[in-house]
């Protein structure tokens, strides 16, 4: 610095000049970042340069802080998002909600036909678009083509529910009378969702919300801004193309300031969130003191039951993915698997020689031949370690991994533990992270009531070949979860059935079966075509 200071005739020059090398460093820095680097042209076909705005009301913008997108594979800055301030998510709903008045009034097939540009406009981008998502999320490439293909696919089963959105006429007992229920759509629809499912939880919500009638807002992740920021701007292209107000599908990044705003937000007709347990408490009391409407997908506990005659060449690799899938932070991952004790020892092992067949393939989620992306942040890490910690503390065995790695990004071993009991506090608590607690059970109503007692609810599965297990399994007294499955892993769901768990997961149910209702209002309308005015019941008020 008394270098340059020596060299200028005066102050002022100085600060210029001083102005300048900051500038510069800052350029150079920026040159860092991936999204200059050819290797992720990708980045550039979405439409994401160094700095975005993370805000769209129908314009981009963004007037909060800027936030860093970092990749978990290599632990870089991918590119720089602007996020929204409070103003910006005022601007967003009062944008929405005038875009809903000319969105209600379009036919549901018509709006089924806008929906239906949309999948095919993912279509065209699905591999840019999943090859983000495995960039900022850190799921290997074909998880992240899976995701969209997910929002492609909602959007299909979108298309038909448009001219299937039904009501009912009931018999009334009061002649020249007509009973009937009818479905309108509710208004604004919020959605905050979370960083391990960036792209399909928002296409699930918002592909039925659009057939339905109603404006979406979204706030993604704040550690995968780009993801959402990418994804609303095909939305964006397919309604622009169509004369229609891209407010219909508004974003604004932020952080839980956004959030609590929605929450507290007349304006808001339902919020659907997806996040941790006690985060979603919070955001269930917020909704329910101003007696809104909320959708909550919350934590998951899933156990995978093995029983004694199950088919062993069915359950390593459906317990392999189930388990180490998306390094585990899926929130349907099996986090306990509860043997029979007959075939306890015979599973444990050939488990532990498939983790280990697959623990060289660990790697950046880009990569060919990688199975086991990063975790997706230095907080993930942590959480990992803390936990791996307090196992040992607790006595538990480690049976495989449990250790972080040492190179850039954020990666751990898989990591399988046994001599953990069934109450303990370890077990019952989700940790978001690939690590399987094995447990030993006499029979199979041990086995489901042990997956019955957390307070999770989300996935479950058995594995057996006895028909009287399976009934059981589905039955009044069988597993307590929203998702029951039998001789397939806990993780895997398809868009045609409801998706969703009970206790403290949340209740919501999204995507498929009749999770559209959520989305709208019913009405009972009674219609009195005659001269006559009959009360019910047979009341006579005279």
């Amino acid at each position: 610095m008394s270098v340059i200071r020596s060299l200028l005739p005066g102050k002022h020059s100085f600060i210029i000049t001083w102005k300048s090398v900051i500038f510069a460093r800052t350029m150079a820095s920026k040159a860092q970042y991936l999204v200059n680097d050819s290797k992720y042209s990708f980045l550039s076909e979405l439409g994401i340069a160094e700095s975005n705005s993370g805000v769209y009301d129908g314009q981009w913008k963004g007037s909060g802080k800027v936030v860093q997108s970092i990749c978990p594979s290599n632990g870089r800055i991918i590119a720089e998002v602007k996020e929204g301030s409070l103003a910006d998510y005022e601007a967003c709903i009062k944008a929405s909600q005038k875009a809903w008045q000319a969105w209600a009034e379009v036919p549901a097939p018509k709006r089924g036909e806008i929906v239906r540009q949309i999948g095919d406009a993912l279509r065209k981008k699905l591999l840019p678009l999943a090859q983000l998502v495995s960039l900022e999320m850190g799921k290997i490439l074909p998880e992240g083509q899976g995701e969209v293909q997910e929002y492609v696919d909602i959007c299909d089963y979108a298309v038909g529910l448009s001219r299937m959105i039904s009501g009912s006429v009931l018999p009334s007992e009061r002649p020249g009378h007509v009973l009937l229920e009818n479905w309108n759509p509710l208004g604004t629809i919020g959605v905050i969702s979370a960083f391990n499912f960036p792209v399909a939880v928002y296409g699930w919500n918002s592909a039925i919300a659009m057939v339905c009638g109603n404006t979406v807002l979204w706030k993604g992740s704040e550690t995968t801004p780009l993801v959402s920021i990418a994804t609303t701007k095909i939305l964006q292209k397919v309604l622009e193309n169509n004369n229609l107000p891209g407010a219909i599908a508004t974003l604004c990044c932020g952080g839980a300031d956004v959030g609590k705003a929605m929450a507290g937000d007349d304006r808001v007709k339902l919020l659907s969130f997806t996040g941790s347990c006690q985060v979603g408490q919070l955001v269930s009391v917020e909704v329910q003191k101003r007696f809104g409407k909320s959708l909550l997908e919350l934590g998951g506990n899933n156990a995978l039951i093995v029983a004694e005659d199950a088919d062993l060449k069915m359950v390593i690799p459906a317990t392999l993915f189930a388990c180490i899938g998306t390094t585990g932070q899926r929130c349907t991952t099996t986090r306990r698997l509860i043997l029979h004790q007959n075939i306890y020892q015979e599973v444990l092992e050939k488990l532990k020689t498939a983790y280990t067949q697959v623990m060289n393939r660990i790697g950046n989620a880009l990569e060919d031949n990688v199975l086991i992306g990063p975790v997706h942040s230095a907080a993930s890490v942590d959480n990992y370690r803390r936990t791996i910690d307090l196992i040992r503390q607790e006595g538990g065995t480690i049976e495989l991994g449990g250790k972080v790695l040492d190179r850039p990004g954020y990666f751990v071993e898989p990591t399988i533990v046994t001599g953990i009991s069934h109450t303990s506090e370890l077990v019952r608590n989700e940790c978001f992270a690939p690590i399987l607690y094995v447990l030993k059970a006499s029979t199979v109503e041990e086995a489901i009531s042990w997956n019955n007692e957390v307070p999770q609810g989300l996935s479950s599965s058995i594995f057996t070949q006895n028909i009287a297990n399976i009934f059981k399994w589905i039955g009044p007294k069988g597993s307590d979860c929203g998702i029951v499955n039998v001789n397939i892993p806990t993780s895997g769901a398809e868009i045609g059935g409801a998706f969703g768990g009970e206790k403290h997961t949340g209740g919501g149910r999204e995507s498929g079966s009749d999770s559209w209702k959520q989305y709208m209002r019913r009405s009972t309308i009674t219609i009195n075509h005659s001269k006559e005015l009959p009360l019910a019941q047979g009341i006579k008020f005279e």
